[in-house]
C-alpha cells in the first residue's frame, strides 16, 4: 500500500507520527460518562446499526469492562489482535482485543486493560503508551466497554494464556481505517436476526464488538 492520510481520513499507508499525533490531540484518559449510570445510554454500541438492541441492554444488570486497542508502532503501524480460545464457553475462536471485566481493585479502566492484556498474552505494560480511550461501547448483554487506544513497542515478546487465547496476530492499521474494507453482516442470535460490522481480513474474520470498536477508532480519530 502506499499513499498518505488526508485530512478527512486514511488513504493507504496510515504514517505513524500522523496517527499518534492525531489520537494525542484527539483522546483524554477522563473515564468515560455513563460506564456504571443506568440513566446514561452509550451513544456507541451494538444499537450503532441495530438500534432493537438498546432496549435489550438496559434491562440488563451493567457490566464495567475494559480492552486494550493495542497500536504497535511498527513503519507501518499495525493493530494486534487475540483470537479466543476454541473451548471457552463464551463466544470461542471470535477475534477479540485483549481485555475483560473492570475488578474492584482496579484503579480506573485503564488499569484494568493493561492487566488483561498482561494476563491473556504477556505484554509487558512498560512497553504500553496510553493515548486515551475511545467512546464507551454497550453490548447487548450489558457489558460496558471502555476502548483503551495505546501506542506499543514493537520489540515485545509474548506468552499466551492457554486458557483463554489460541493466538495473536497484527493486521495494519491503514487496512482497517479504510471505511471500503468495513461492512455490514447479518447473524443469528438467539433466534434473532442481528446486523453488525465486519472486517473481513484475508481468512480471518473480524466482526460484533471488534468491528464495533474500530469503527469507534476511525471515527475518533479521522471524523469530523
Amino acid at each position: 500500500m502506499s499513499g498518505t492520510t488526508s485530512g478527512t481520513g486514511p488513504s493507504g499507508t496510515v504514517p505513524a507520527p500522523d496517527f499518534f499525533q492525531r489520537a494525542c490531540g484527539r483522546l483524554t484518559l477522563d473515564v468515560p460518562v455513563g460506564l456504571t449510570d443506568p440513566k446514561v445510554i452509550p451513544v456507541r454500541g451494538d444499537h450503532d446499526i441495530d438500534p432493537v438492541m438498546t432496549e435489550m441492554a438496559l434491562v440488563r444488570p451493567i457490566r464495567p469492562a475494559a480492552v486494550l486497542v493495542p497500536v504497535v508502532d511498527r513503519a507501518e503501524p499495525t493493530v494486534l489482535f487475540t483470537q479466543r480460545a476454541q473451548h471457552l464457553p463464551d463466544h470461542p475462536g471470535q477475534i477479540s482485543f485483549p481485555g475483560g471485566k473492570i475488578d474492584p481493585g482496579d484503579a480506573d479502566p485503564l488499569a484494568a486493560a493493561l492487566r488483561e492484556a498482561e494476563e491473556e498474552i504477556g505484554l509487558d505494560r512498560h512497553l504500553v503508551q496510553p493515548l486515551g480511550y475511545l467512546d464507551l461501547y454497550m453490548t447487548t448483554l450489558g457489558y460496558r466497554i471502555v476502548p483503551t487506544l495505546a501506542r506499543v513497542q514493537p520489540d515485545f515478546a509474548l506468552t499466551l494464556n492457554a486458557g483463554e487465547v489460541d493466538n495473536v496476530f497484527e493486521v495494519p492499521l491503514s487496512f482497517l481505517m479504510e471505511p471500503a474494507n468495513r461492512r455490514t453482516v447479518s447473524r443469528q442470535w438467539r433466534g434473532m436476526t442481528r446486523t453488525v460490522y465486519a472486517v473481513p481480513f484475508g481468512e480471518r474474520n473480524i466482526w460484533g464488538v471488534t468491528a464495533g470498536i474500530l469503527k469507534n477508532l476511525h471515527d475518533r480519530i479521522y471524523g469530523s
